[in-house]
């Protein structure tokens, strides 16, 4: 296809790409920064991490970091595998049952009919202007009432209702066609089949999305095991890992640069993963 001689979208590389290459570049190399220095930071020795101007890369790399890291842990009164066994019931309990929650409210209000249903779904776009900290009293005042205080309920259930999740996979859901749910209807299934066996394969990527994000919620979360619990050994990984930098004032602080890139590669390599499902959402949610 050519448009005034000139080459549109071609599957090698053209020469009009190049203005292309000189916006993107700088903006990738500006996105990607952070992720660099919490690799490179997690390796600088003691002498780097306190070096005055700071350093962007490492000179010396080390693994002194997590050496320290490793022994402290092994010296703790809870094993660090009792705080990645909380975080894997956790993260894996409030995934499944978020997109179940997230799958099946979109469902209903993408396809069923019912009074308020605008106004149900305005509520949640609403839910989306409010951070985590301004519903944190009333998220107690819940849990102590439900009287799920220090159990693995109270890191699950304030983590569940994902507005974002909601929104778009609803969105998404709303770009399948009637027709389909009209034929499903004529041969004789039901809502919940239909939803289960036409809804859910067609809305793959934005599940995949959801996921995505109700790890990323759940698994750096710190929140509720600061507030809603009490016992060492119900509390996350997380918690254990933002824990460290108090740990002595030097050998903390590297430990904490140890931890981070431990916490962040799972997140960097579920998004490496599920991208191409993550563009796709976006690009049928409303959100282009």
């Amino acid at each position: 296809m050519a448009i005034n001689g000139n080459k549109v979208n071609p599957k090698k590389f053209h020469k009009n790409q190049i203005p292309f290459y000189l916006y993107l570049i700088p903006i990738a190399i500006f996105m990607g920064a952070p992720i660099v220095y919490i690799i490179n930071h997690a390796f600088k020795p003691m002498d780097e991490l306190f070096a005055f101007p700071p350093r962007f890369f490492v000179s010396n790399p080390s693994f002194i970091n997590f050496q320290n890291l490793f022994q402290t842990a092994a010296g703790s009164s809870i094993p660090i595998s009792r705080y990645i066994f909380n975080s894997f019931v956790v993260t894996v309990a409030v995934v499944l049952l978020s997109i179940l929650i997230s799958t099946m409210a979109g469902f209903a209000l993408s396809k069923m009919k019912f009074r308020l249903k605008n106004t149900i779904f305005e509520v949640n776009n609403l839910a989306l202007m409010f951070v985590a900290t301004a519903v944190t009293i009333p998220r107690y005042l819940t849990i102590n009432t439900v009287g799920i205080l220090d159990t693995y309920w109270a890191h699950i259930l304030p983590l569940i209702a994902m507005p974002v999740c909601l929104f778009l996979i609803k969105q998404f859901m709303d770009q399948v066609p009637d027709s389909l749910l009209e034929a499903a209807q004529l041969e004789g299934a039901g809502s919940f089949r239909i939803y289960w066996k036409v809804i859910l394969p067609l809305t793959k990527p934005a599940i995949a999305t959801g996921a995505i994000l109700a790890f990323q919620s759940v698994w750096t979360n710190v929140e509720t095991s600061n507030l809603f619990t009490s016992s060492e050994s119900i509390r996350t990984l997380s918690f254990y890992m933002n824990t460290l930098s108090g740990v002595g004032t030097v050998q903390g602080q590297g430990m904490a640069a140890a931890a981070a890139l431990i916490m962040f590669i799972p997140n960097l390599l579920l998004f490496v993963v599920m991208q191409s499902s993550v563009m796709n959402t976006m690009a049928y949610s409303g959100m282009k």
